[in-house]
């Protein structure tokens, strides 16, 4: 998988000493702050026994005085050497040319489990879509380059129980309640556009519409969390936030808070393809615009009818279909697992990683069925995917966005992704089937007014996407076999698929919110906690970074003929926007 000619051996070769794991991750731990005891007393408390195999990619770089003494660059590796993440991206050198085949695509599917469909869609050229790639072929089928045959997420295949053995629930849970965004943004880690004050608090971060208390600009939204990813209980926590440009976000050069809500409800119905949406009382008289479009101006109006253009300053700009206008933001941050006094799980103030994307530039879906037509061209004639690295600035994904991210660094603080790491995100922002613009949470924001605000599971029901009859979530591990895509989320097995290996159908459809679907008892969090930080002290982002406790057995570790297809009774049509049933009907729609 990777050339060994920037590893050769040097005649003063350092060998990579390897630590003991617990001990190592408990240093960590010490230098964060996160425990009283001395490093003697951390290293009293590692496991004996355990084997550097599992960990090889733990390891110290040559120091600066053995580098000197050696008065050559040296490259501590030889020959069959397990070489760290960080040591590819030193040397420049290319460890995964296909990091934008996700680690989910390598998922053993049997011919009939299938999580792919979430992702892998084609839809009728009727709809005109801007999103082209039609790839729903890809579900069940491993239509992969030569070099994406071997699957390079190494990650996935370490049993990390006794890596964390060492550290306790207490430790952790220390850990995780610091904020290094917030430390960030002291030492300047993070750009300006990226900041929003006291973001690792929400209620001290928003108002009760989502608007950043910090005059931003940024707004928070709650969502439907993308099955299975993110879900709570297979790793994570997160948010996300949406920016528009300023005209946007004024009347007459003058900020103005109504304009930018109506501006934001637009942004929903062109992505969404809705007519009308509800909204925060609008005093039409005050902004002279007939927002619901009944032919006369009133003093209070709570719902908006989709217009031809945008409000106020950005007036001149039209609504594109299923495409947001050029300027738009997303910022989104990866959290670990919070667990608080009564066990009930939050998004904790430490941040995994904070994600950000910006249009910047405006592509038709003309000018996008070009990039979709370069794409489909390079896979024909069998090129290995480009991406575009813009410095400082993170990448271009080809489709009009830049991508930029930062992540823990190996002392929990927030540093900026290298080159390599960030191509990871062109597998999921550049061309799959079923994303809308290249993003995901938007169109699966709760809809109008009661969609303004932070993420709140316990606020959210097991709804249909579009075109469905049973909640999405019942309906995923139905077609899929599990609670995520590799089905080897135990706790998730045991909860809610009986012995036979069926799904509970009475009891998932009994629950009050998503959250009592979707989020791991305090025990799986730890884990889960636990285990991803082995992954910051390795820094082997490169390898992978889902948080697995034990390797995976139902991923495939090298494609071959010998793999079934799905079947086709077994193969999905979906759309990832969702029914929200409980929404009351249109008024102007009645109207009309």
């Amino acid at each position: 998988m990777y050339s060994h000619s920037a590893f050769s051996v040097v005649t003063n070769m350092k060998i990579l000493k390897i630590t003991s794991g617990a001990g190592i991750l408990l240093s960590l731990l010490v230098s964060a702050g996160c425990t009283e005891s001395t490093s003697d007393d951390l290293n009293n408390q590692s496991n004996t026994g355990m084997s550097t195999s599992t960990h090889s990619a733990i390891g110290k770089r040559p120091s600066s005085e053995q580098t000197n003494a050696d008065n050559v660059h040296s490259y501590p590796y030889q020959e069959g050497d397990d070489i760290p993440a960080l040591a590819y991206i030193e040397h420049n050198e290319v460890y995964n040319p296909e990091s934008v085949i996700p680690p989910q695509c390598y998922t053993k599917t049997e011919g009939v489990n299938n999580p792919c469909y979430a992702c892998h869609q084609s839809y009728d050229a009727m709809e005109k879509r801007p999103n082209q790639m039609g790839d729903g072929t890809l579900q069940g089928n491993y239509e992969f380059s030569d070099v994406g045959l071997t699957n390079s997420w190494k990650n996935l295949f370490i049993d990390r129980t006794s890596l964390i053995a060492g550290i306790d629930d207490a430790t952790i849970q220390k850990y995780i309640a610091q904020d290094n965004y917030a430390a960030s943004l002291k030492t300047d880690a993070i750009p300006d556009y990226m900041r929003i004050k006291d973001l690792s608090a929400a209620d001290e971060a928003f108002d009760g519409d989502g608007f950043a208390k910090d005059n931003s600009g940024w707004v928070s939204y709650n969502y439907k969390p993308f099955p299975s990813t993110f879900w709570p209980t297979n790793g994570s926590t997160g948010d996300a936030m949406i920016r528009l440009p300023e005209s946007f976000q004024t009347l007459n050069g003058e900020y103005n808070k109504a304009i930018y809500t109506l501006n934001l409800s637009l942004v929903e119905m062109a992505v969404k393809e809705l007519d009308t949406l509800t909204v925060a009382t609008v005093d039409e008289l005050a902004l002279n615009l007939d927002i619901n479009q009944d032919g006369k101006l009133t003093k209070s109006v709570t719902e908006m009818a989709r217009s031809s253009h945008y409000v106020g300053d950005a007036s001149a700009i039209p609504l594109a279909h299923m495409l947001y206008p050029e300027g738009t933001e997303f910022l989104h941050t990866v959290r670990y697992i919070g667990v608080d006094e009564d066990g009930n799980i939050y998004n904790a103030p430490r941040m995994k990683e904070v994600r950000y994307m910006k249009k910047h530039m405006f592509r038709s879906r003309e000018s996008l069925a070009s990039a979709y037509y370069a794409e489909a061209k390079d896979k024909h004639f069998e090129k290995l995917p480009q991406t575009r690295y813009l410095g400082e600035k993170g990448i271009d994904n080809g489709f009009g966005w830049t991508i930029n991210g930062f992540i823990e660094d190996e002392q929990g603080e927030l540093r900026a992704q290298h080159d390599q790491e960030l191509a990871f995100c062109n597998g999921c922002h550049k061309t799959v089937g079923s994303t809308f613009d290249q993003t995901f949470s938007f169109a699966r924001k709760v809809p109008g007014k009661a969609g303004w605000g932070y993420i709140d599971l316990r606020a959210i029901e097991d709804v249909p996407n579009i075109n469905e009859e049973t909640g999405e979530y019942l309906t995923y591990m139905e077609r899929v076999g599990g609670g995520d895509e590799f089905r080897q989320n135990g706790e998730m097995l045991a909860k809610w698929f009986d012995e036979k290996g069926m799904v509970k159908t009475q009891d998932l459809q009994r629950t009050k919110s998503v959250y009592d679907i979707i989020t791991p008892s305090p025990e799986r969090a730890y884990a889960l906690n636990k285990a991803y930080l082995t992954i910051v002290k390795e820094q082997s982002y490169l390898f992978g970074r889902d948080a697995t406790l034990t390797e995976a057995t139902n991923v495939l570790s090298t494609i071959d003929a010998a793999q079934p297809p799905l079947k086709p009774e077994h193969r999905f049509k979906w759309d990832m926007r969702l029914d929200w049933q409980q929404e009351k009907p249109s008024a102007i729609a009645a109207a009309q």
